[in-house]
């Protein structure tokens, strides 16, 4: 499909009340481009890398993408008329708009994939992205093949080494597995290869369990072995309902500590009376709140574990 890319040149002090005036028009994917550094703590917050950036000097990008058919010239007389409401309060710069289509969205959807390369979990644990090779996979390998990670999720973070490490080390063969926040399952199929008999992941991005289901189809995975659906514990209209639900000898969830604080109130009937809980995703510097809401919420906590700057807490109801 080709969008059209919609593009307010603005200011800083203007970027979130435009960007807030799109969003209440139901476009699509608005976005915020600037140089305003992000803070160390945020930097820290996030799970990817950001490289360093230029000096901020005020101004700023606010865009978002329109689908074919799009009414482009009457999305532009509102904005032109919103934008010269705001400015008889606030500077917003040149306000200039600028027009411009995109390429095919399946081509954004496969250019990461020139990116992402084999690398090595632990000793044994080999991704593999699977439209390519690697001359240093060894016979005693276990091999995990990747078709997709449009959603969330290479295996490559610490958060991702920290949950398998204790899955490895607490899981037995046959046992279930409940994967919270699947992302693009990666952690699902791993705990298959490890010897789960049964591994259900959900999320709650659609994205993420295409990504989840094709990747655990390039490997092999048939549905009596592993399941994914779109679910939030977290939301009261959950389609996961722990009254009709499997209850699981493991529980994983790889989130973030904003996540897995109201988590521990929501997770334990989804538990076997000596289920795990094992949960990372944590900074360390929120571990002092996730340890105290774990243990608010009835856990004891059996392990914990840090790799740089994050933690894993493994714990039984």
């Amino acid at each position: 499909m080709i969008w059209t890319k919609f593009t307010v040149d603005t200011t800083v002090e203007a970027e979130d009340l435009i960007s807030e005036f799109l969003n209440s028009l139901d476009v699509e994917g608005v976005m915020i481009e600037d140089n305003v550094p992000l803070t160390e703590e945020e930097i820290k917050e996030m799970f990817v890398d950001i490289p360093l950036i230029g000096e901020d000097d005020g101004t700023a990008k606010v865009s978002c993408f329109l689908p074919e058919g799009y009414d482009i010239d009457g999305l532009r007389r509102l904005v032109t008329d919103e934008i010269k409401r705001l400015s008889k309060f606030i500077d917003v710069g040149s306000g200039t708009i600028s027009i411009e289509p995109t390429s095919d969205d399946s081509t954004w959807q496969n250019n990461w994939k020139e990116f992402f390369r084999p690398f090595r979990i632990y000793d044994d644990i080999v991704i593999l992205p699977n439209w390519t090779t690697w001359d240093e996979i060894k016979p005693t390998d276990t091999v995990v093949r990747i078709e997709s990670v449009m959603a969330f999720g290479t295996g490559a973070h610490e958060t991702t080494n920290l949950c398998i490490g204790q899955i490895k080390k607490y899981l037995k063969e046959g046992e279930s597995i409940f994967d919270i926040g699947c992302g693009s399952g990666i952690l699902s199929i791993i705990s298959t290869f490890l010897g789960a008999g049964y591994v259900k992941g959900i999320d709650i991005d659609p994205q993420a369990i295409k990504s989840s289901q094709e990747n655990a189809s390039v490997n092999g995975l048939a549905p009596d072995r592993i399941t994914f659906e779109v679910g939030n514990l977290l939301s009261d209209e959950s389609v996961v309902d722990s009254s009709t639900n499997e209850k699981y000898d493991i529980v994983v969830a790889n989130i973030l500590a904003d996540v897995i604080i109201p988590l521990s109130e929501k997770v334990r009937p989804f538990m076997k009376e000596d289920g795990l809980f094992i949960t990372s995703g944590i900074i360390d510097q929120r571990e002092n709140d996730v340890r105290e809401a774990l243990i608010k919420n009835g856990f004891k906590i059996v392990d914990t574990v840090h790799l740089n700057e994050w933690v894993c807490f493994v714990c039984k109801a």
